[in-house]
C-alpha cells in the first residue's frame, strides 16, 4: 500500500470529492463519517470501491468493522477507543489492511506485534477537523514515535504541503489530510500539489 497522500474524508463527503482527490494524486482514501448510518456508509463504500479498485487506490473505512465486512473494503482504521487490534485482525483476516491511530509513545509500545499494517500518528498540530483530539505532538514528538514505529507511519493533524520535506526526512510513509483537500477551492488541484510536493521532496 502506498501512503504518500492519504485522504481522510470529512463527514458527509460526496463521491465526487473523493474521486477528485484521487484524480489529483491521493494514493489512499479513508472513508470517515461519524454521522452516517452503517447502511449509508456501506452503500457509499461499495460505490467508491468499485471506482477506486481499478485505479489501485485502497479504500479504508474508519472505525466501523461491519461496514468493512459488508462492503468488502480494503481496510479498517481504528482509534485507541475503537476496539482491540488483535480482535479486529481476527475478524478481518490477514489480507485486509488494518491501521491504528497513535497519540503517544506509550500507545506505540502497547501495539500488539503483527496486528496492524500501518500507524496514523498525531495530531502533529491542533486541528479544527477533530476538536476532541489529543495534545499535539509537534514535529519532535512525531519524530520520536516515527523512529520507533515497527510499521509504516503516516502523519496527521494540521499539516500540509509545506511540511512534507521534513516529514519525509524523518521517515514518514505519507501525509494524511482532511481539510487540506476537502476545504480547498479545487480539491483535485490541492491533492495534485500534495502529490507533486511529496514526489519532489
Amino acid at each position: 500500500m502506498t501512503f504518500r497522500v492519504y485522504f481522510v474524508t470529512p463527514d458527509g463527503a460526496s463521491d465526487d470529492l473523493v474521486l477528485a482527490a484521487v484524480q489529483g494524486g491521493a494514493t489512499a482514501v479513508q472513508l470517515r463519517d461519524k454521522q452516517a448510518s452503517d447502511a449509508a456508509m456501506i452503500a457509499q463504500a461499495r460505490r467508491l470501491r468499485a471506482r477506486l479498485a481499478p485505479l489501485g487506490v485502497p479504500l479504508i473505512v474508519n472505525d466501523r468493522l461491519a461496514v468493512v465486512l459488508a462492503a468488502r473494503a480494503d481496510g479498517l482504521h481504528i482509534g485507541q477507543s475503537d476496539g482491540d487490534p488483535l480482535r479486529m485482525r481476527a475478524a478481518l483476516g490477514p489480507a485486509t489492511i488494518l491501521g491504528l491511530s497513535i497519540e503517544t509513545g506509550a500507545q506505540l509500545a502497547a501495539v500488539p506485534p503483527g496486528a496492524v499494517d500501518y500507524l496514523g500518528i498525531g495530531p502533529v498540530r491542533a486541528t479544527a477537523t477533530k476538536p476532541d483530539h489529543a495534545a499535539p505532538l509537534g514535529m519532535d514528538g512525531l519524530a520520536r514515535i516515527v523512529r520507533a514505529a515497527p510499521v509504516p507511519a503516516v502523519a496527521i493533524g494540521g499539516i500540509g504541503a509545506a511540511d512534507i520535506s521534513e516529514l519525509k526526512q524523518m521517515g514518514c510513509a505519507g501525509i494524511a489530510v482532511v481539510s487540506a483537500i476537502a476545504s480547498a477551492p479545487d480539491p483535485e488541484a490541492a491533492a495534485r500539489d500534495l502529490a507533486r510536493t511529496w514526489s519532489h521532496a
